[in-house]
Order: C-alpha cells, then sequence, then structure tokens
C-alpha cells in the first residue's frame, strides 16, 4: 500500500519559519520525482517546489530564495523548509510523488498558516 504522509504545518507568525515532511511508503522512492504543492482557500492547487531523483530543484518565483526542498533516501522522505514566511504561504501543502512511467500518488496535506 501506497503512503505519502506529511506532517510539520501549524500556525506560523510572518517572517517565520516551518519545516514539512514527507514520509513514503510502498513506493521505490529512489526513482521518483518529488514535488510539494499547495492550495489557498479558493484558489487552484500550484506547484511549490520539485526534486527529480537525482535532486535537481525547481522552486515557483514566488517561494524562490525562502523555500528549500531537500530529500532523504535513507529515510524515503521529502522536506520543504519554509523561511521568511508571509500570509500570502497560507494554505494546505501536499505531497506528491510521480513515477518515471507517470504514475503519481498524493498525501492528505498538511495545514500552513502564516497569521499575526
Amino acid at each position: 500500500q501506497v503512503q505519502l504522509v506529511e506532517s510539520g504545518g501549524g500556525l506560523v507568525q510572518p517572517g517565520g519559519s516551518l519545516r514539512l515532511s514527507c514520509v513514503t511508503s510502498g513506493i521505490v522512492f529512489t526513482i521518483y520525482s518529488m514535488h510539494w504543492y499547495r492550495q489557498a482557500p479558493g484558489k487552484e492547487r500550484e506547484l511549490v517546489a520539485r526534486i527529480s531523483s537525482g535532486g535537481r530543484t525547481n522552486y515557483a518565483d514566488s517561494v524562490k530564495g525562502r523555500f528549500t526542498i531537500s530529500r532523504d533516501h535513507t529515510k524515503n522522505s521529502v522536506y520543504l523548509q519554509m523561511n521568511s514566511l508571509k500570509p500570502e504561504d497560507t494554505a494546505v501543502y501536499y505531497c506528491n510523488g510521480q513515477h518515471p512511467g507517470g504514475r503519481i500518488y498524493w498525501g492528505q496535506g498538511t495545514q500552513v498558516t502564516v497569521s499575526s
């Protein structure tokens, strides 16, 4: 059974930091590209960051320089370090894994709220 389980969300003040984690099971993690998406109320889900199986990263313009995606193959996990958080970063954050053949798996999401 494939599972992607996110954690690390919460309430943080503007300018603060959070680190999201996504632990995977049931997949050959090393061959999957991993992604973090987010969805704010009333908005479409958007890609925040991507990391390839080889470690190449890409970011949405809105988070470049503030967010860092990383992965640990020994723990079958992907992370999103979020610094200098802004109220507009408030959203449900989802972990996503994509097999080279196209199959995609999603986590259940974790809420991030940036507010004073």
